[in-house]
C-alpha cells in the first residue's frame, strides 16, 4: 500500500467514525450499530432501555454477553455516543475473544477515538463551510 492509499484509508476510517457518532446523536443508534457490526465483522447487539438490577446504581450502560444486549440507563442514553460506543466495544471484544476482562480503558479509548473524529470533522466544517458543500 503506498502513502496515498494509506491516507485514503485513514480518511475513510475518519469519516466512518464521524458518521457513526452523527447517527447516534441524531437518534439513529440502531443504524449506527448495524454499520459498526458490519465494519468489524460481528453480530448486531440488541438494545434495551433499563439496566439489570445489579447495575442500577451508577452505570449509564452495560453489555450482557449472555443475550448480546446493550442495556441503557434511560432513553436519553440512546443518543449518547460515548456510552453506545463503549458498550459496543465490549460486544465486539467478547464476540471475538469470548472473555470480558480488563477492557474498560480500551472501551473508553475506542469510544473517544470516534468522538475525536466527529469533533475534528465538525470543526473543519464550521471553520470552512464552503468545503462542506
Amino acid at each position: 500500500m503506498d502513502n496515498r492509499e494509506e491516507a485514503r484509508t485513514e480518511d475513510s476510517e475518519h469519516l466512518f467514525r464521524g458518521y457513526v457518532v452523527w447517527l447516534i446523536l441524531n437518534g439513529r443508534t440502531e443504524d449506527a450499530l448495524g454499520l459498526l457490526a458490519k465494519h468489524y465483522g460481528v453480530s448486531i447487539p440488541r438494545l434495551k432501555v433499563g439496566l439489570p438490577s445489579r447495575h442500577k446504581t451508577k452505570a449509564s450502560g452495560c453489555y450482557a454477553p449472555k443475550d448480546c444486549t446493550i442495556y441503557l440507563r434511560n432513553s436519553d442514553t440512546l443518543m449518547d455516543p460515548f456510552v453506545i460506543l463503549h458498550e459496543f466495544y465490549h460486544h465486539m471484544h467478547i464476540s471475538i475473544d469470548k472473555k470480558h476482562r480488563g477492557t474498560e480503558k480500551y472501551a473508553d479509548r475506542f469510544a473517544n477515538g470516534f468522538l475525536r473524529a466527529y469533533r475534528s470533522l465538525t470543526s473543519t466544517v464550521s471553520k470552512n463551510p464552503a468545503k462542506a458543500a
